[in-house]
């Protein structure tokens, strides 16, 4: 059997993870999921169901995600994932994808937010969209997420001209209303993105990806404080079992275990439904 070592080794949530397979106390919300087959590649457990029994086994009591097919075409993706997430409201919510090359289309579906209870909020991926994050056409998105004071998890990666950390940095100051989630906090350039965060409080780090590189965990703890940690890890695309495994062996202590697996994600998450009006279905 493996044993912790370090750091590590005085976590009750390990403990119980390498005997159970999931943490029976702390129940992890996942803010950065997917769903839906995706060109080009097989993810064998991306249909509804399958997602339902992964994060069953692993003990992902919440996911929040967005459609693959919406990232692609708002208008038939955003609907299907919306669909699936109200089938199964407490344990799934959606993000409603906004791709600013279609500016129509963009208005009209941020006109189905409000009324739709399966969304808690907007989506941007600036890469495959090809557009920069704070550039003009994203601007009815923001005005939109401000006046709700809603959260927006985009794509950030380092050293990359449309999502680094400058971008984000330039958005996050002249939105400060905006509870903005870095996807993958800013991966390969995390001081940066450690530095966007202490100079913007409305800025979270989110784990996807950045968790497998050794030390990033206790990097991004250490450099800006577990409460801006967030856990996600792309579900359908990589296994929950090894990203959480990568948070609970990571030398950082149980506190900050429990603040990134599960704390910081269920104040942004009922913060969010309380600002809609609604409240989790336990």
């Amino acid at each position: 059997m493996t044993r912790p070592c370090g750091a590590a080794q005085q976590s009750t949530l390990l403990a119980d993870y390498i005997e159970l397979g999931h943490c029976p106390t702390c129940r992890v919300i996942d803010l950065h999921g997917h769903y839906g087959p995706w060109p080009g590649i097989y993810l064998p457990n991306a249909n509804e169901q399958a997602m339902l029994m992964t994060m069953d086994r692993c003990g992902i009591e919440t996911l929040v995600s967005s459609g693959h097919t919406a990232l692609a075409d708002m208008r038939l993706g955003n609907p299907e994932m919306a669909a699936v997430a109200r089938r199964h409201l407490g344990r799934w919510y959606a993000y409603l994808v906004c791709n600013p090359r279609y500016p129509v289309e963009l208005g009209a579906q941020l006109a189905t937010y409000d009324d739709e209870r399966a969304y808690v909020g907007l989506k941007l991926h600036p890469t495959m969209h090809d557009y920069p994050l704070d550039g003009p056409d994203y601007a009815p998105v923001y005005a939109f997420a401000a006046e709700r004071r809603a959260m927006v998890l985009t794509h950030t990666w380092g050293h990359n001209a449309l999502c680094g950390p400058a971008r984000l940095r330039a958005v996050a100051e002249r939105y400060p209303e905006i509870t903005f989630i870095a996807g993958h906090a800013f991966h390969g350039e995390f001081e940066a993105g450690i530095e966007v965060a202490l100079s913007c409080p409305n800025v979270m780090l989110e784990l996807t990806a950045a968790y497998s590189v050794r030390g990033a965990v206790e990097l991004l703890v250490a450099g800006a404080g577990a409460d801006r940690v967030l856990f996600g890890c792309d579900l359908p695309w990589f296994d929950p079992h090894y990203a959480l495994g990568c948070v609970l062996f990571a030398h950082i202590d149980e506190q900050a275990q429990r603040a990134i697996l599960r704390e910081n994600a269920l104040k942004l998450l009922e913060t969010q439904l309380i600002r809609k009006g609604q409240h989790r279905h336990d």
